[in-house]
């Protein structure tokens, strides 16, 4: 089936990236494996080819488009090679959309050069020790001073992907309690200067997948964050966070889809090139209908995951689609990368195979951004169940 998401445009894009990805990024990545993070100075390099000034307008140093079209075509062939921008998805995917709707004018000149060129990496502190998805629970303040010029911020944050790099961290905290009728009453979200005294990284978390991921807890004690850091109203970060939970949602489902195909793509390549009993593995009906099977399951959560993209695009993207994008392709690229990797034998376990990594990168996609779970309540919800 011919697919209509991309134009000329996105492939001139994608064979700049695929060129880019072969010459910088595959040489060295068992060296950021190794590392548990891609080296700071990469994300200069992602600067200069321009990746993080696309959706930015173009006052501010980035391209000025409002399109998730060429994000979509970074995840298939991110995937397609095997490897991973660090800790960079969430800069782009998770702090942007808050930046772009939240910052006032002033703020987004100060800050949006600085985002486009690499200067100043961002990420988002939302969850806490003993919350996880319910952020209505978070115990973490932010006081205004009595003579009104900043916010005192205490707490502590956990889960915290890009958090090590970060140079702004956008922190969400109480700044008024919850209320009886609406516990998600209270919250407000800032734009921190990591470098500011009482705000520190502990522990550089060491997960099953996403190795090249610097995640990180983040502990603020007594951390002076000035008023003109305040990323729009008081006590209406709940209401924000929601807003751009679809975006969300759809990275994780549109990320799920390209590693599925991917890991159709490096079983193909190995049964074919593996010998067993005179014959290469391909050659067997079950290595066959195996692969078969899982390309019909790819090409399904392919349009799942270009409607989706489409949708998005338009400002059409429902939250309840959102979560039915991202519960569909995260659930079958979990069935075709343990098939897939069933096929590779005992090499599929080892860490030198691309498939063994995929593996463990893509079980945290039917977790984060709301788990499985989360994600059939919401589709139920919205089926008046």
């Amino acid at each position: 089936m011919r697919r209509t998401v991309f134009n000329e445009d996105h492939e001139a894009f994608r064979e700049t990236l695929r060129a880019f990805i072969e010459a910088e990024v595959v040489p060295v990545y068992d060296e950021w494996f190794a590392a548990g993070q891609a080296p700071r100075d990469f994300y200069y390099k992602l600067g200069e080819l321009g990746i993080f000034g696309i959706n930015v307008p173009e006052e501010f140093g980035g391209a000025g488009l409002e399109s998730h079209k060429f994000e979509a075509v970074l995840y298939e062939e991110t995937a397609r090679a095997g490897v991973a921008f660090g800790g960079s998805g969430v800069h782009v995917l998770l702090a942007l959309p808050y930046i772009k709707m939240l910052a006032t004018d002033e703020q987004k000149k100060r800050f949006l050069p600085k985002f486009v060129s690499g200067e100043e990496m961002w990420a988002i502190a939302m969850t806490e020790p003993g919350t996880g998805s319910d952020l209505a629970g978070m115990k973490s303040t932010a006081k205004l001073s009595e003579d009104g010029t900043h916010y005192v911020l205490n707490g502590a944050k956990t889960f915290i992907t890009g958090g090590v790099h970060a140079d702004r961290m956008i922190v969400c905290a109480r700044t008024a309690a919850p209320t009886a009728e609406d516990r998600r009453h209270g919250i407000s979200l800032f734009a921190v200067d990591t470098k500011s005294e009482g705000y520190s990284v502990g522990r550089k978390l060491d997960k099953l997948g996403l190795k090249t991921s610097d995640t990180a807890e983040l502990a603020f004690v007594d951390v002076k964050v000035p008023v003109e850091d305040l990323l729009g109203e008081e006590n209406k970060g709940f209401y924000y966070l929601g807003h751009n939970l679809a975006s969300e949602r759809w990275g994780i489902a549109f990320g799920a889809y390209a590693q599925a195909k991917a890991a159709v793509r490096f079983a193909k390549q190995y049964v074919q090139d593996r010998t067993v009993f005179g014959k290469t593995v391909a050659s067997f009906q079950n290595t066959k209908f195996e692969l078969a099977a899982c390309q019909a399951e790819v090409d399904a959560a392919e349009a799942v995951a270009d409607r989706a993209t489409e949708a998005l695009d338009a400002g059409e993207l429902t939250p309840a689609e959102a979560a039915s994008a991202k519960l569909f392709c995260t659930e079958v690229a979990h069935r075709v990368i343990d098939r897939c990797l069933q096929l590779h034998g005992g090499y599929g376990f080892m860490n030198e195979y691309p498939i063994a990594r995929l593996y463990a990168d893509n079980r945290v996609n039917r977790i984060y951004g709301g788990t499985s779970e989360i994600m059939k309540s919401i589709i139920a919800k919205n089926m008046g169940l």
